[in-house]
């Protein structure tokens, strides 16, 4: 029995829909990324607290999101913030089928992040770059972070390939623009060779 044409279409719209998703995923987190990303390493470093609350700012695919997830335990909240809707809907399919109920996903905008909830951590991966107005954007984020709050970046220091050439931020440029902001550096993390690891603090 031959399916209806509008099913047909619709079938494919849905499949490539899902494809899109795929290679987006596989565009940001590359192949091999676990060996030089070091994600528990990098998640370590960030000394997180069980119950502590962390936004995920330009979330992806997850890559972070869950191990973020899993530092600040059940009582803890993970705030995936990302302009993508179609990755904000496979990160929430994916935190329900691994039973993370401390993730929630945010649809952001390009000039404010729109977390519900001021938090701990505001955690960026690789996302640094596609920020505009950076000053003034961070200068804004600091409504969203509690006392004590820190900003975490982490930022290729070069292009990471020939095809990306402006997916890179200098270290200096990082902490000129952060410390206009209103920020101070307070942690610059050396073990990852690809990219800068920068924590700041309010100033």
């Amino acid at each position: 029995m031959r399916r209806p044409v509008a099913a047909v279409a619709l079938l494919s719209l849905a499949s490539l829909a899902v494809a899109c998703t795929q290679l987006k995923r596989c565009a940001y987190e590359g192949w091999g990324r676990d060996e030089w990303q070091q994600p528990e390493r990098v998640v370590g470093a960030l000394g997180l607290e069980p119950g502590a609350r962390v936004a995920d700012l330009g979330s992806g695919g997850g890559y972070f999101t869950f191990r973020l997830a899993r530092a600040v335990g059940p009582t803890g909240r993970v705030y995936a913030a990302d302009v993508d809707e179609d990755l904000n809907a496979y990160v929430r399919e994916r935190a329900e089928e691994e039973g993370l109920t401390n993730v929630e996903t945010v649809l952001a905008e390009y000039a404010d992040p729109k977390l519900p909830e001021a938090v701990d951590l505001v955690f960026t991966c690789d996302t640094y770059h596609h920020l505009e107005d950076r000053t003034p954007y961070f200068a804004g984020l600091k409504r969203y972070l509690r006392p004590k709050g820190r900003v975490a970046i982490i930022e290729f220091a070069e292009a990471p390939s020939w095809y990306l050439p402006d997916h890179a931020t200098s270290g200096e440029t990082i902490r000129s623009e952060m410390e206009a902001a209103g920020y101070r550096l307070v942690q610059a993390h050396d073990f990852l060779a690809r990219q800068h690891f920068l924590v700041f603090a309010v100033d």
